[in-house]
């Protein structure tokens, strides 16, 4: 993998704007109590807000109060946001349809709403902590000196993303999302161990919360490779004396899609209600119940999380595949799926296929996303890891390891993989 001098450098910029961005995670905003707001942290009653929410995606900068603390969450929310105003106003809609100028376009616009979100979080934030007594010396000077920080930071954070997307492998958003997720995990194992030691969980139990993980991310990886194979037959056609066409081929629909997409909209638009109860909740009576109904481990996010993933799934799938432009493009090419029609027809039956895998797709990615809460609520835990943050960390990799794949194959490799290629699940080719 390393013989390859491109690859070594996108992975080397990769690790490298990684590690930049570990850095900033420890760099702390002044003014706060630092000692208070770690001493608030540690209290699970108050962690059911976005202060818990985003302190898993940012890795512990914002338990930490650093400058990082936002991390690339405001991005992610502006981008889920321009892509349903796409749907909405027609003037963003034409956007989308001008190729490679529109999306410049549109990526414009997704940053200036990331600093604007930045800016109302940061606001958000510094009335929590100000609330909670967690602010050395409080009023408008720390809170503009505050919301700049934290919105310069998210800024660079975004900005480091970019250069990953552009220089290294992988997303820079999903790849900054997983580096901050996975550099808690040695602190959930060094829990685990603790309170096995302390006699505060079983040994039996902790061995069971051990095989649950494993068998889920199996499942992921197993349906993550899962896909339908669609026949696509070219008629042959003679030019002169020469004959062209008359392959066949298939083109392959997994049984996920949207990828790990959903999933990270999804909790992105529950952090924003999840947030504002949480800070107002010493205030109103009212906000404080919402705040216990939106735990991790409580029916009604649970029940949220699975809506909005399904509703998700479908509005991603339909932005990535237009069955109608993929059936003229096959008609064009001389190209048809046996036994169908070409044109409408064509394009009927691949919007069926689409919407029967979405269904399961949907359904899985949501099963998957509430199954680690649904263990919390039945057995003790030492740590709190969603099955949000599971998806993510799972979906980053498997594409990360594909791209990695790619670049080998292009170059006459079998892969970095001692068995040779990362096979998919073959489905029916019905």
């Amino acid at each position: 993998m390393f013989r390859i001098p491109e690859l070594r450098k996108k992975l080397l910029f990769t690790l490298g704007v990684l590690i930049v961005y570990r850095v900033g995670t420890y760099i702390p905003v002044i003014g706060v109590n630092v000692n208070k707001l770690h001493e608030f942290m540690q209290q699970a009653s108050k962690l059911s807000g976005l202060l818990s929410y985003l302190d898993v995606f940012s890795g512990g900068a914002l338990g930490q109060c650093t400058l990082f603390a936002l991390g690339i969450m405001p991005y992610i929310t502006a981008s889920i946001m321009m892509q349903i105003l796409g749907f909405t106003i027609p003037e963003f809609e034409q956007l989308l349809k001008e190729g490679e100028y529109g999306r410049k376009v549109i990526n414009q616009y997704t940053k200036y709403l990331a600093l604007a979100l930045s800016v109302v979080w940061g606001f958000i934030y510094v009335g929590g902590l100000e609330s909670y007594g967690l602010i050395v010396d409080p009023g408008w000077v720390f809170r503009f000196l505050f919301v700049l920080s934290l919105s310069a930071g998210s800024m660079a954070v975004m900005w480091l993303g970019d250069q990953i997307s552009l220089f290294g492998v992988g997303s820079g958003g999903s790849m900054i999302i997983f580096a901050g997720i996975v550099a808690k995990f040695p602190d959930y194992v060094i829990k685990t161990i603790h309170a096995v030691q302390t006699a505060k969980l079983d040994t039996i139990v902790a061995f069971f919360i051990l095989f649950f993980f494993i068998a889920v991310t199996a499942c992921i990886i197993f349906l993550e490779k899962g896909e339908r194979k669609i026949p696509v037959q070219y008629a042959r056609r003679i030019v002169g004396n020469r004959v062209f066409g008359g392959q066949s081929t298939y083109i392959p629909f997994k049984i996920n899609n949207a990828s790990i997409m959903p999933v990270i909209f999804a909790s992105s638009i529950l952090g924003v209600p999840r947030g504002i109860a949480g800070m107002l909740a010493n205030k109103y009576k009212f906000f404080s119940l919402v705040t216990q109904k939106l735990v991790d481990t409580g029916f009604l996010f649970n029940a949220l999380q699975f809506v909005l993933i399904v509703f998700f799934y479908y509005i991603y799938t339909a932005l990535v595949f237009n069955p109608t432009e993929l059936a003229d493009n096959i008609k064009k090419s001389g190209g048809f799926v046996p036994n169908v029609r070409p044109g409408k027809n064509t394009a009927e039956f691949f919007d069926f296929v689409l919407t029967r895998l979405g269904l399961v797709g949907a359904i899985y990615l949501g099963v998957l996303a509430i199954l680690p809460n649904v263990l919390s609520a039945m057995v003790t835990m030492p740590f709190q890891l969603g099955g949000t943050a599971l998806l993510i960390v799972v979906g980053v990799g498997l594409e990360t390891s594909s791209q990695i794949e790619s670049y080998l194959i292009e170059r006459n490799y079998e892969g970095f993989l001692t068995s040779g290629r990362i096979k998919s699940i073959k489905g029916n080719n019905r």
